[in-house]
């Protein structure tokens, strides 16, 4: 359901970046912004997981120094038939964790000092299996896409508005000569870019459920990463992640800047609460030998 949801999501983005694009200077326009989006996506695929990891500092680690984090991660890679990802540190008090790269073989799962601090064995198997079925299910891909595409229609939008003030626009319309023209300008420069923060925003959150289910199933043991997540929630209200970029809030297993938002709509992250209520349902079918289809 969530892969279905994340699709149609990911179609309503294209096709609100294609009726921006069309609108502002007709198939030209749409052309132009399309050649952009393509542009702007090349580099954030090859690119983006080096510029994340160089942004917060993150060092490649080797097995010697944390032996216990590789046994986790080689027990897991090979439980979810993965090659196994670059493993990098972010020394900071701060507790969370994230997974970056374009696909599997070129991935990297990323933890603070923090986190492996905070979180007993069972509850940072249940993260790093987490961040695992990020890269297992294409999200650090999907996630990025979805904001370049996001970024894209901001620009339109900003492009759209500079038109308004030196009375651009498309000419084969008659546009300044419009006021209906005008006016659904305006709705455009405002609504669109919400409308993209919206859907990127929803994808990000229906990633991350599918990834708790993910790692839940993976490990046989859903109960220690809600416990992981109860932990880290209660740890970011007390100490946010200052210093955290708001463009890669998404990637974090709970979002760096803030706990449970008051509005939703506007989070990169569903409400730990749901998050923790689908575990513990996720648990029940477990035990209850009920066990969803493992990851193929």
């Amino acid at each position: 359901m969530n892969t279905l949801k994340t699709t149609l999501l990911m179609l309503a983005l294209i096709i609100l970046f294609v009726l921006v694009g069309n609108f502002i200077a007709g198939k030209e326009g749409m052309i132009w912004a399309f050649v952009m989006a393509l542009i702007m996506n090349g580099v954030a695929y090859w690119f983006s997981d080096r510029i994340v990891l160089l942004m917060y500092g993150a060092k490649e680690i080797k097995e010697e120094q944390y032996p216990e984090i590789f046994s986790i991660i080689r027990e897991l890679t090979m439980k979810m038939n993965l090659p196994m990802p670059k493993v990098c540190i972010i020394n900071t008090p701060i507790q969370n964790a994230f997974a970056t790269g374009r696909n599997p073989k070129h991935s990297a799962v990323v933890l603070t000092s923090g986190i492996i601090n905070l979180l007993n064995e069972r509850e940072l198997r249940g993260v790093i299996a987490h961040e695992l079925s990020h890269i297992k299910n294409r999200d650090t891909l999907i996630s990025v896409i979805a904001a370049t595409i996001a970024g894209a229609i901001f620009t339109l939008a900003r492009i759209a508005q500079w038109s308004l003030y030196f009375g651009g626009g498309r000419r084969d319309d008659n546009r300044n000569s419009n006021p209906l023209q005008l006016i659904g300008l305006l709705v455009l420069i405002i609504l669109a870019p919400l409308a993209a923060m919206i859907i990127q925003l929803a994808i990000s959150r229906s990633r991350e459920y599918e990834a708790d289910r993910t790692a839940g199933i993976s490990t046989s043991d859903p109960i220690s990463l809600a416990s992981a997540l109860r932990k880290l929630s209660e740890a970011v209200q007390r100490i946010p992640f200052k210093n955290a970029n708001p463009t890669t809030a998404h990637m974090f297993i709970v979002n760096p800047l803030k706990g449970e938002s008051l509005l939703t709509l506007f989070s990169t992250h569903p409400p730990i609460s749901e998050r923790i209520k689908k575990l513990e349902e996720l648990e029940k079918e477990i035990k209850g030998y009920k066990i969803p289809n493992i990851i193929r």
